[in-house]
């Protein structure tokens, strides 16, 4: 039996996860449980899953729990921080599924120690790519598998192809929820329409990411440091069914693809079973009968700028993906708190990454630094507005 500690548990990832791990309750059990303000979710999964320990950014919320569960239950907040509750509890799995930068040290630290990294977080590979995955190289017993549904897609059509024998990574994407909405109309839309994917349910900010494909901006860069890949030879394709999850063609012309029905639960059982594959209930078979057709078509660029923007950072390197994901994390904040409008987020993110002194390998305090001058950044270009 596995040992996990989920990190963003009462997120639509974690929620998923633990939905995984009750259907395979012999293979699993959960150490960790952390949170950032959605105690109810969290009081039902303590006392579904018995955890040792739990982690809670906010102290009077602890308080509460304290209270209900008594001495049983270890219980962190920001106070001892989320690296001290993650390296306590040495799981042998720990799934990343929190937004942000917050799990970038447990992630680091849990490959140090040759474990297994769940990783659902694109903006660690995108702020510290070149770091997490030396620590990945440097212990042969860790290892480092995603649950994102595009790059769990390229994972699986790797796996038992020589590396060297690929062309290039085919990310896919559905389009978002603006795919047919034209570009004269973004200014006028409401909130509600910009955050209803089509597709998937998610938190807020990815919904965002995804309306202005910086999604796929941040996947291309995950999904470089990830499979050892050039930017030049990562593609997007917009496929709005979302049934072939990414793509992989090698030097021979052939292409492999990745099918599925639009459930995170199919990335997580890979990412918690591999090298097995866990046994997934009915209504996550796909049923080729209900496909009238597969689309695809290159993104308009023009439409959705974010996607160029996040390019030229990844060609550029060292620090200016950091830069890229702190800016984006901002404004994309300031736009759900009605601070800007929509089309503000791409005209301030090129400006923030305009305005950044590039270094080319930076070290572990030198991303802190940076991604702390680009979020203030991003917060008074905001303000300004």
């Amino acid at each position: 039996m596995k040992t996990v500690t989920v990190l963003g548990s009462t997120g639509s990832v974690g929620v998923n996860c633990l939905r995984v791990i009750k259907q395979h309750p012999d293979r699993f059990r959960i150490l960790g449980l952390a949170a950032g303000s959605k105690i109810d979710i969290l009081k039902e999964q303590i006392e579904e899953f018995s955890p040792e320990s739990v982690f809670l950014r906010e102290i009077e919320p602890a308080k509460e729990l304290k209270r209900l569960f008594g001495p049983k239950l270890k219980i962190f907040t920001e106070k001892e921080g989320l690296r001290t509750f993650s390296s306590s509890l040495n799981s042998d799995i720990l799934v990343a599924a929190t937004s942000g930068t917050s799990a970038l040290l447990p992630v680091t630290d849990a490959l140090e120690n040759g474990k297994r990294v769940a990783l659902s977080n694109k903006e660690i590979l995108v702020m510290a790519g070149f770091l997490v995955m030396s620590k990945l190289k440097a212990n042969p017993k860790a290892s480092l598998i995603p649950v994102d549904s595009e790059h769990s897609a390229i994972f699986q059509c790797l796996e038992g192809n020589r590396r060297q024998d690929v062309r290039r990574l085919i990310l896919t994407g559905s389009g978002g929820p603006l795919r047919e909405i034209s570009k004269d109309r973004f200014n006028g839309l409401s909130k509600e329409t910009v955050i209803n994917h089509p597709k998937w349910k998610m938190g807020q900010k990815i919904s965002v990411d995804s309306a202005t494909l910086m999604n796929k901006g941040l996947e291309i860069i995950e999904a470089s440091w990830l499979f050892d890949t050039p930017i030049d030879s990562i593609q997007v394709l917009i496929h709005p069914e979302a049934v072939i999850h990414s793509m992989v063609e090698f030097n021979d012309g052939a292409v492999l693809a990745q099918l599925g029905v639009t459930d995170m639960r199919l990335p997580i059982q890979v990412a918690l079973g591999f090298p097995e594959r866990l046994l997934a209930s009915p209504d996550m078979r796909l049923d080729f009968k209900e496909i009238s057709s597969l689309r695809f078509s290159y993104p308009d660029k023009s439409k959705f700028p974010c996607l160029d923007i996040a390019y030229e950072a990844a060609k550029k390197s060292g620090s200016a993906p950091c830069v890229l994901s702190a800016a984006d994390e901002v404004a994309v904040g300031a736009y759900l708190a009605d601070q800007i409008n929509f089309m503000e987020i791409p005209t301030i993110i090129e400006t923030v990454l305009s305005h950044h002194r590039h270094v080319m390998n930076p070290d572990l305090n030198e991303i802190q630094s940076i991604h702390a001058w680009a979020t203030e950044e991003t917060r008074r270009l905001c303000r300004a507005l």
